[in-house]
């Protein structure tokens, strides 16, 4: 492995799909890989030539997962291949080195989150936008930010309008994916600690992928970024002159997208070597 070129990489819906998100398998196609299990149950997965596709990857190259999940939803995802030496988790609140939490990034992410409003109070905005879905359930990733799980046809636009309206006065953003409603500080971001992760690891250049409204600031970092055909990028037609836009969509995607930073990887580092 190499830290030369760091990959940071979104997982859900980018990455890794639920059954709902992926599609539909290939005529023939291998089965699919199960990357979670919940209770039991698997409930994220891979395609098989997506599985092969990134143990390559990570046996060359320093891959960083970078998600929303709290450190105890990460902990439940398998990849093929080597565990990473680092991970950043909770939308840029933890950053993980060798499993571990590291204490003084913790220290960072408290100092920046002192200049926003109380987590309380996002958690209270977000309880009033979600009070007429009965079927809601809300959650608290404590000191760092908030999400409920609602359902999506019946969750009014006005109510999201006005929860982004608190959210621009307040310093808090917000993001929809699938039936996540995520309420998160500004000041918490993916391509904060991917820089810190970069940095750490000497890496000379940052490849990324995403495909939501909380990817957008670790694909503005990277030095050369790409995204699938589905997401709120994908539906707000986002881009970047340096964003490479994926038309593939589902567990196709994620395919694609791991073909995408092998290429690049490549390319870049054979760019990094000085002729004789």
């Amino acid at each position: 492995m190499t830290a030369d070129v760091l990959i940071a990489t979104d997982l859900d819906r980018t990455l890794i799909y639920s059954a709902n998100a992926a599609g539909e398998p290939l005529p023939g196609e291998p089965p699919w890989v199960v990357v979670e299990h919940l209770d039991g149950r698997a409930i994220s997965y891979v395609s098989a030539l997506a599985a092969s596709r990134y143990e390559t990857l990570a046996d060359a190259w320093c891959v960083v997962p970078v998600t929303t999940r709290t450190p105890a939803q990460l902990a439940r995802i398998r990849l093929p291949g080597p565990a990473p030496r680092y991970a950043v988790a909770a939308n840029g609140g933890v950053l993980l080195e060798e499993g571990k939490p590291d204490h003084l990034w913790a220290e960072t992410v408290a100092a920046a989150m002192a200049k926003v409003a109380a987590v309380d109070e996002a958690h209270a905005a977000l309880a009033r936008a979600c009070s007429a879905d009965l079927s809601a359930r809300l959650y608290t990733v404590p000191g760092l930010f908030c999400y409920a799980v609602v359902d999506r046809p019946a969750f009014s636009e006005d109510r999201l309008a006005e929860l982004r309206a608190w959210g621009r006065v307040t310093g808090w953003g917000v993001s929809l994916q699938g039936r996540k409603l995520y309420l998160v500080p500004t000041v918490l971001t993916k391509s904060a600690a991917v820089a810190e992760v970069a940095r750490r690891a000497r890496a000379r250049c940052v490849l990324a992928a995403g495909d939501s409204l909380l990817d957008i600031d670790l694909l503005e970092f990277a030095d050369a970024a790409v995204r699938p055909g589905h997401g709120e990028l994908a539906e707000r037609s986002w881009s970047r002159p340096h964003v490479t836009t994926l038309e593939s969509q589902g567990i196709r995607a994620g395919e694609d997208v791991l073909a995408w930073f092998a290429e690049q990887a490549g390319e870049r580092r054979a760019g990094m070597v000085s002729p004789l």
